[in-house]
């Protein structure tokens, strides 16, 4: 049966996600029942995946213009200007219900479809980014999920040859039931070979072109807009299946055709498939559509209307290309052996009607279909205010206890396991491996680079999310100003629990504020991004988490800077103020058990005026190495930084704060730096306006030493932080 005759009822309503309301409204603007084929691309465009529905007011707040965006939001992905006749175009997506199904595919097909969304603008990849949050490590799917989710990645990443070149990797129990994979790429393109995804010219041909067309992962976009429950293991069917092989195919089959004039408009298929593709580049260009489904490539036997319309198989795209020109396409697409047809024209009804078996399976106005989605103001209620904690906070432990156990604690302990599944060499770009501020990538036939940073704290968001959202994108800026590179665009990932509860509501709009307010103090406007809700299972959300993918440019890739210390001899020395701030840190969570107190305040003032004289001392050379503050505070970043350069320091804790407190507190907006003339720095960032110290140096010997206790041994500080990875997977 292909559902034409399928009565239409409230139930199969409900299980199509849809509100007695919005039934109501597709009535009005169908003016009749609709078919099964019908109700379905309703459901697809009007999900909360597709249609923003409960963010779009929200999101419409976010600063997205700058002299060097080219295309800001809506689009495949954004666009900035990086000088010398290229574009840097980068999004990041979630594929967090996928990979929590089934983590290998729900992985592999997340980094699959944020690859072809830069790809479909006319970008060659040149890097791969990732945001992973895991539940509790001692949950009993925490290990399984880590596992594939990293298998996925790597597997799919590998093998179409881009290198992943950095990300995130935490846990907390927040996670257990919804964990996170957010998937964010950068390429590059010729600023006058920019490709878009409005159709255009009544009468071009649509074309499909990719893969054949299955049954997997149909409801995808339904099911990705909806709670989890005890049965979630049952949606295993609407977890797509990936294959980078093709992928790689497909990459180079649309590049070959972009080199030439053919294209007018080329659209991903990604969520909602064929659905979302046809609709949104018919709205877009104000045009009509005209799909002969019966010419749509299959891989199955028997497939429907309604099949063919939602499937969300992997490595297709859908073209409008100028009359004439089928035949050269489809060369270069066989060539590449991959599937080519025309399946539609472009009509000047406005009208999406679809075709199959000989019969009118679909016929829908689109410009309602697309403009009266359903748009709405959730109420939301502020989080309450937490008190501030004073520096005293927390008893304090041994500096030597306290290091070790947050070096080994799984939010700052090495990554290296995940990263070295990765190729992050391959392209021969990467200039600074996993692990340091931000990942490095050299510009092709260029003295330039781009730098990258994923960044998020979320427990600071879910103690403040105004100064969460702030810090996130604070953060991102400062991830790239510590690495030498100008800070010039972000895309966000924001990924929430149910926008139906004011609570979660709450959290979604101050995030989204407070990361408002960042980036137009920063310049740093955001160009593109995604909505991830509904991460909830039984009742239970994760922790706000609001991820910020940046971008920024090196204009001489020998000016960067790295955060490793370089040898005996040079000052270290203190960026920013310090006053031991220890609320919502994550020395308390993992010396005393506690998750409480005001996240620490972001001047933004500050930030911008201190990452631009941080960037203006590592372009004159006189920074031998700089890493941001963040997660542990001062002595876990010398640490890391001691580590990474095997070379020890000795520092002093000045008076006037408990030493527990400066050492391990989170104050925002600094950096540690080692300089060969500390004094000298010190003059010039006071003549900047910046705050600097001197707190120490480095030495000739395998230790660090905190003012007068015991020197701690970087050998042990090296195995309580290589170690907690490896030894967790190995179980």
């Amino acid at each position: 049966m292909d559902g034409t005759d399928l009565e239409i009822t409230g139930e199969l309503v409900a299980e199509h996600g849809l509100s007695g309301e919005e039934y109501d409204l597709l009535l009005k603007i169908m003016g009749r029942t609709p078919s099964l084929t019908e109700l379905g691309i309703f459901s697809a465009m009007w999900s909360e995946h597709c249609s923003y529905k409960s963010s779009k007011i929200h999101l419409k707040t976010l600063p997205t213009e700058a002299p060097w965006v080219i295309q800001g939001p809506g689009e495949n992905a954004g666009v900035i200007d990086i000088g010398d006749g290229l574009a840097a175009i980068f999004k990041i997506e979630s594929h967090n219900h996928p990979s929590f199904i089934e983590p290998y595919q729900g992985a592999a097909t997340g980094v699959g479809g944020i690859l072809r969304d830069v790809f479909t603008m006319g970008a060659r990849p040149i890097a791969n980014m990732n945001a992973l949050r895991f539940g509790d490590p001692s949950h009993p799917k925490t290990r399984h999920l880590v596992s594939g989710v990293v298998a996925g990645i790597g597997g799919y990443g590998n093998c179409i040859g881009i290198p992943t070149v950095g990300g995130e990797t935490e846990f907390h129990p927040a996670y257990n039931g919804n964990i996170l994979v957010n998937a964010m790429t950068v390429g590059l393109a010729p600023v006058d070979r920019i490709f878009y995804s409005a159709a255009a010219g009544i009468g071009n041909p649509v074309v499909y072109v990719g893969s054949k067309t299955g049954r997997d992962g149909i409801h995808g976009a339904t099911m990705a807009s909806a709670e989890f429950d005890d049965d979630s293991d049952e949606k295993r069917p609407t977890v797509q299946v990936g294959d980078p092989f093709t992928e790689k195919l497909l990459l180079e089959a649309c590049l070959e055709l972009m080199a030439t004039d053919a294209i007018v408009a080329i659209q991903d298929m990604g969520a909602a498939g064929l659905t979302s593709s046809a609709v949104e580049m018919s709205s877009k260009g104000g045009v009509g559509i005209d799909l002969d489904l019966d010419h749509a490539p299959c891989r199955e036997e028997g497939m429907t209307a309604y099949e063919l319309m939602l499937s969300e198989s992997q490595e297709r795209m859908l073209m409008v290309l100028e009359p004439g020109r089928e035949d050269e396409a489809r060369a270069i697409f066989e060539k590449w052996e991959l599937d080519f047809a025309v399946i539609g024209t472009l009509t000047d009804t406005g009208r999406l009607v679809v075709r199959k078996d000989g019969r009118v399976q679909a016929d829908i106005p689109v410009d309602p279909l697309v403009e009266n989605a359903p748009e709405y103001d959730r109420p939301w209620e502020p989080s309450p205010a937490r008190p501030v904690l004073p520096p005293e906070t927390a008893p304090p432990v041994s500096i030597e206890d306290a290091l070790i156990t947050l070096m080994g604690h799984p939010n700052v302990a090495s990554k290296r396991w995940v990263w070295e599944q990765y190729d992050h060499l391959i392209g021969g770009e990467t200039l600074q491996r996993p692990g340091g501020d931000a990942a490095v990538v050299g510009i092709p036939d260029s003295p330039r680079a781009l730098a990258i940073t994923t960044d998020c704290t979320p427990r600071y968001c879910v103690a403040d999310p105004v100064a969460g959202g702030k810090q996130a994108v604070a953060e991102a800026f400062r991830n790239l100003c510590a690495v030498g590179a100008k800070p010039l665009a972000v895309t966000n990932n924001l990924n929430f629990g149910n926008p139906e509860k004011p609570v979660i509501m709450g959290q979604l709009a101050g995030c989204v504020a407070g990361m408002g307010e960042a980036c137009r103090a920063l310049d740093f406007p955001v160009i593109s991004g995604n909505v991830s809700l509904y991460n909830e299972t039984s009742g239970q959300a994760i922790l706000p988490t609001p991820v910020i993918g940046g971008v920024g440019l090196i204009n001489d890739r020998s000016r960067q800077a790295r955060a490793h210390l370089a040898g005996p001899g040079h000052d270290i020395v203190l960026i920013g103020e310090t006053a031991g701030w220890l609320g919502a840190s994550l020395y308390l969570w993992a010396m005393a058990g506690r998750e409480e107190g005001a996240p620490p305040p972001v001047d933004l003032e500050s930030e911008r005026r201190t990452g631009d004289w941080i960037r203006a001392e590592i372009e004159t050379g006189d920074v031998t190495a700089c890493h941001d503050i963040s997660d542990g505070g001062i002595l876990v970043t010398l640490a890391e930084m001691a580590l990474s350069g095997d070379t020890g320091a000795e520092i002093a804790v000045p008076d006037g704060v408990p030493s527990h407190a400066w050492l391990f507190g989170e104050d925002q907006g600094r950096y540690l730096v080692a300089t060969n003339d500390g004094a000298a720095l010190t003059e010039r960032a006071k003549a900047a306006g910046v705050d600097a110290t001197i707190i120490g140096k480095t030495v000739d010997s395998a230790t660090l030493t905190v003012g007068a206790a015991d020197p701690i041994s970087l050998a042990t500080l090296r195995s309580a932080h290589e170690d907690w990875l490896p030894n967790y997977m190995a179980g």
